[in-house]
């Protein structure tokens, strides 16, 4: 079990689409979270088969997955 503490803008927020979807906050919320993770997960998942599969020597690639770590970040940290 998780417990969240919005602020109030937030909750008030939250409050109002919860009941323009006749749904309680718990469950508008629960189905808000399980949309985000499966999103997020989704995403990694989707390259999962090739995330790794390269070996290189280094050269002009060699820093190509640090950049591409802070692609991801950056792209996440935009969404929030």
């Amino acid at each position: 079990m998780r417990s969240v503490r919005l602020d109030p803008e937030l909750d008030e927020i939250v409050r109002r689409a919860a009941a323009q979807e006749g749904a309680s906050v718990s469950e508008f919320m629960r189905r808000a979270v399980a949309d985000r993770a499966r999103r997020t997960l989704g995403a990694r998942d989707q390259l999962e088969d090739v995330l790794g599969a390269v070996r290189t020597d280094g050269g002009v690639a060699r820093r190509t997955g640090v950049a591409f770590g802070e692609l991801l970040q950056a792209r996440r940290e935009r969404r929030r």
